[in-house]
């Protein structure tokens, strides 16, 4: 055989045997593990668990707690992925410390030490302000993805990329980043100028069909809801999982829609969600996802995370352990409708702007609280948000259509608002709803009256969504809504609201 005609076979055969090692390498099944977390919500320390039955309720979450589990994984499990759902910030005071120049920045130093490898931006991370969220991104180790948060001309303004591509175990991880498309309605507007939100699923097919050659597996976390991932998952092709966040779901096993493994560990901090995959030929032949409660540990060593957390307990049960009253029954939340804490705050805010009526949207309504002491943090927690007092004028005749719209709502099942100063009575006929009484502190209503309404700045700027109309004209004010709950309760002292039935139908 001619040399050259030798070198040729020689290569021939040297491309077959490589193509086939490679071959029989990427046909080798590889398994790697994702930890993940979401809507944490500044839950740096643990807190009761509320759902429980037993007395004393035993104390679940904390970044300590988060710590040693992720820790405990990673020491056991070689190839892991440390991903966060967004909503890092608003729930504890710790969102209002500033550290490194940045407004809550301690708890993304803590996401640093825990070893996160990535996360999406959630609408509460944007309460404060865009520039915060700047500065908070700056102190991340790890990158920010959000595929869809965009400004008016289209560019990333948040530092923020659309995807990356990671390797664990010599596979290739594609991971995009989505933010809600309903951010505008669960934002204080006022901090979104100048941003837009693009539709999920067009920009994450967009991604995937750029990235796809270069992966073997495409994760899509997100800040969505279940809702919204189970249709990401039927609207695109080529997706594998989506690690979710902003419903606060307890998937305590992963749910499967279209060949998709949607994931979500619940909220504030108080479990750590796990997935494991066995990836062969870049298809997942096997997954494993489960939830670990992180109960406290009291026997935990100190470390660097825990000195660094206790450094800022210290510094907010100073400024917010206070007792400032009692609470003589539970505060408890509703469904869809009136709620003894409801009541609460929409009098403090009317007694606060001295109004005449007060709306509040009831999911600024963070927290139920049991009879006893009532601290100042308690409050904060309840109300954690930057939330301002504002007024506006309603003729007689606009707060009849507002009842009129919200015994509606009450007969729907859909009452998304907690209202102070109106008591009506209301009854269902063949036909439609009717008022049989509407009275405004006691006083039925004049039609041709000019009454002085009161609300939150958040429910002013989605006045259509809130009230049904949009105020002609709105002053503002500095005080914040926590503020008018904290004076109420320090003057009061012993709080006992009840559900009094302000919206009553008569059978």
């Amino acid at each position: 055989m001619k040399p050259f005609r030798r070198y040729c076979v020689y290569a021939v055969v040297f491309l077959i045997t490589a193509f086939m090692c490679v071959s029989c390498s990427h046909s080798q099944p590889k398994t790697f593990t994702i930890l993940h977390t979401n809507d944490m919500h500044a839950s740096f320390l643990p807190h009761e668990a509320f759902w429980m039955r037993s007395e004393p309720k035993p104390m679940v979450g904390g970044m300590q707690e988060l710590w040693w589990m992720v820790d405990s994984i990673k020491k056991a499990k070689p190839n892991v992925l440390v991903l966060d759902g967004g909503d890092v910030m608003t729930g504890s005071p710790i969102s209002e410390i500033d550290y490194k120049g940045s407004t809550g920045g301690a708890m993304y130093e803590m996401m640093n030490m825990i070893g996160y490898d990535a996360w999406t931006i959630g609408n509460h991370d944007l309460d404060i302000s865009q520039g915060n969220l700047k500065s908070n991104i700056g102190i991340m180790h790890f990158p920010t993805l959000s595929a869809n948060l965009v400004d008016t001309t289209g560019t990333l303004p948040f530092n923020n990329k659309e995807y990356v591509i990671v390797n664990k175990n010599g596979l290739r991880i594609g991971i995009i980043g989505l933010i809600t498309t309903e951010l505008f309605q669960v934002t204080n507007t006022m901090n979104l100028r100048g941003l837009k939100v693009l539709p999920h699923a067009e920009v994450t097919q967009k991604i995937i069909d750029k990235i796809q050659q270069e992966t073997d597996i495409i994760v899509a976390l997100t800040h969505a809801g279940v809702d919204a991932d189970s249709i990401l998952a039927v609207e695109t092709q080529g997706l594998n999982v989506i690690i979710g966040g902003h419903s606060h779901t307890r998937l305590r096993t992963p749910k499967v829609v279209n060949g998709v493994i949607i994931c979500q560990a619940g909220s504030n901090c108080e479990n750590l969600g796990e997935l494991e995959l066995t990836i062969e030929n870049k298809k997942i032949t096997k997954h494993d996802g489960k939830l670990h409660a992180l109960w406290v540990r009291h026997e935990m060593p100190e470390h660097d995370l825990s000195k660094f957390v206790n450094e800022f307990r210290t510094k907010i049960d100073k400024e917010y352990g206070e007792v400032v009253g009692t609470l003589a029954s539970d505060w408890k939340r509703g469904g869809r409708g009136e709620s003894n804490i409801g009541n609460f705050m929409v009098d403090a805010i009317r007694e606060g702007a001295n109004a005449d009526l007060a709306v509040a949207n009831s999911s600024s309504l963070r927290k139920d609280l049991s009879s006893g002491p009532i601290r100042k943090l308690d409050l904060f927690e309840i109300m954690p948000f930057r939330n301002t007092l504002c007024t506006f004028s309603m003729t007689g005749k606009e707060v009849l259509a507002f009842a009129q719209r919200y015994v509606q709502a009450i007969a729907d099942g859909a009452v998304s608002t907690q209202v102070s100063g109106l008591q009506c009575t209301w009854k269902r006929t063949f036909e439609r709803i009717v008022i049989e009484r509407l009275m405004v502190n006691g006083k039925d209503i004049d039609e041709n009256k000019i009454y002085i309404c009161a609300t939150s700045d958040f429910a002013v700027n989605q006045a259509d969504k809130y009230l049904g109309f949009v105020p002609a004209q709105v002053t503002y004010s500095d005080t914040t809504i926590f503020q008018t709950m904290l004076a109420k309760v320090l003057k009061e002292k012993t709080i006992n609201s009840k559900i009094e039935n302000r919206f009553g139908e008569i059978k």
